[in-house]
């Protein structure tokens, strides 16, 4: 089951139900009655995770829609490690923004390979357009587990940049995440 489409109130009952009585003693049991294989600790455990994930990500980004995203940049940056936890390939992430900098909507706009992935700034001017989005923070995770931008991050960054403003749309910032490491380009003067 998707944990995305589960209401707030049923993400909370899932994590606060309490464990099946064979899982409290350590043994587990098929009894004739119950022909299903009960679920594995591991995936019991896996889904719980999954749920925690889930209210966390919709806490942080709760907290990104009441002000200015680059006001609180840790809330940003704890959403982001979190949502690229675990992700085996790149993805493209784009928030659009409102004139005050508030989040109105994260997007994962990409998603690519292990080691790349495509990105085309005009999907990124048609998102902004339709949202009505005075400013974008976009970000993308390396899961090589190294934070660097590379050149071709950066070049990206400029063409983003430069389509644009052509728009009136200004890129705030591009975040590189890699395991618990975000590398911010404003932060280092690439924007």
């Amino acid at each position: 089951m998707n944990v995305t489409a589960l209401s707030r109130e049923d993400l909370v009952s899932e994590m606060l139900a309490p464990l099946p009585p064979t899982f409290a003693a350590g043994a587990l049991r098929v009894s004739d009655a119950d022909l299903s294989a009960p679920p594995s600790p591991e995936s019991l455990l896996a889904r719980r995770l999954s749920v925690a994930r889930e209210l966390l990500l919709r806490d942080l980004r709760e907290q990104m829609h009441r002000g200015p995203v680059m006001t609180s940049p840790q809330i940003l940056r704890d959403w982001l490690r979190l949502y690229c936890a675990g992700l085996e390939h790149e993805v493209f992430l784009v928030l659009y923004l409102d004139a005050n900098h508030r989040l109105i909507e994260p997007q994962e706009l990409f998603r690519g390979t292990l080691t790349q992935t495509s990105v085309y700034p005009r999907e990124l001017v048609k998102g902004a357009l339709a949202r009505n989005a005075a400013a974008l923070a976009v970000a993308h995770n390396h899961p090589s587990g190294q934070a660097e931008p590379s050149r071709a991050d950066e070049f990206l960054t400029q063409t983003l940049k430069s389509t644009l403003s052509l728009v009136d749309v200004r890129i705030i910032d591009h975040f590189v995440v890699a395991g618990d490491q975000v590398v911010s380009f404003a932060e280092r003067g690439l924007i």
